[in-house]
């Protein structure tokens, strides 16, 4: 168990980097956001095809899909974007939030069933991203912002589609080969308008490689220990544990903003995620 917990705590932190070492690389203009998003999922590609072919001892078929990929692009793309001029707290609370939100409506549009307190905790994550929207002077631009959202949502479709694969590492593996022809397509309509430095480069690959590639592996390898509530909820650590590294590494300051609407985003997630557990339990 102990392993479980120190693996997942790993996972996590890496899945925090994604956004701390994005935003440092397009911040300050260390490279393009396009550069970045097509390296980060070069690298990516690269870094998982050589673990699942050292995981097998063996060469490895191509998995996922096509719909897989083309999710996986918009995601990493729009999350690129979107950093330009977003704090790395305020991102990662606004993707962890869609995400989380685009799953709960799939499976509501499938027929599947909601309490009355997991619609209370949808409503309260529902009105915790409005409040962080709403105008005023900590407000993120909304270009930024709608480009997080679609991050958010395209990651959502993603985590949906890959629901029941036998095996989710070579699964992503497949999407992000996949998804290579698009990030060289990015890469080429970037040129005019590029800005790579070694620095900027690090970050990306260091994103692809580290923070993805090793991220999802190990997050995949510790998975079948946890309960599926337990899972979900875990991942509510994510925005924090990037709030704290933007305030660490980058100097990013927490708006009162921020802070309130955390608390009503994962907040209210957690009461959608956990409600079924209660329930269950208060049944026995």
């Amino acid at each position: 168990m102990g392993r479980a917990v120190v693996l997942t705590a790993v996972a996590m932190v890496a899945f925090a980097a994604n956004s701390l070492l994005a935003r440092l690389g397009v911040r300050d203009g260390l490279i393009d956001a396009g550069s970045f998003s097509a390296l980060r999922l070069i690298s990516g590609a690269v870094g998982l095809w050589l673990l699942v072919t050292w995981r097998s001892g063996r060469l490895q078929a191509v998995a996922g899909s096509t719909t897989g990929a083309v999710a996986l692009f918009v995601y990493a793309a729009a999350f690129s974007f979107a950093y330009l001029n977003v704090s790395a707290a305020m991102g990662a609370l606004m993707l962890f939030g869609a995400v989380q939100l685009t799953m709960v409506a799939v499976g509501l549009w499938q027929g599947e069933s909601v309490s009355g307190a997991q619609w209370l905790g949808l409503s309260a994550a529902m009105a915790g991203l409005v409040a962080l929207l709403l105008p005023g002077l900590s407000a993120p631009p909304v270009g930024s912002a709608s480009l997080m959202l679609l991050s958010g949502v395209a990651w959502g479709i993603y985590s949906v589609l890959g629901r029941g694969v036998s095996d989710p590492l070579l699964s992503t593996t497949g999407n992000f080969i996949r998804a290579v022809p698009l990030a060289v397509g990015l890469l080429l309509v970037s040129l005019p308008a590029a800005s790579v430095s070694a620095l900027g480069v690090t970050y990306a690959v260091l994103s692809g490689v580290v923070a993805s590639g090793a991220g999802y592996a190990i997050w995949y390898t510790v998975l079948p220990a946890l309960s599926s509530p337990v899972a979900a909820a875990v991942q509510l650590s994510v925005p924090v544990i990037t709030a704290i590294g933007g305030v660490l590494l980058l100097a990013e300051d927490v708006s009162l903003r921020l802070v309130v609407a955390s608390f009503a985003v994962l907040g209210g997630i957690a009461i959608v995620i956990l409600a079924p557990l209660f329930s269950a339990r208060a049944k026995k």
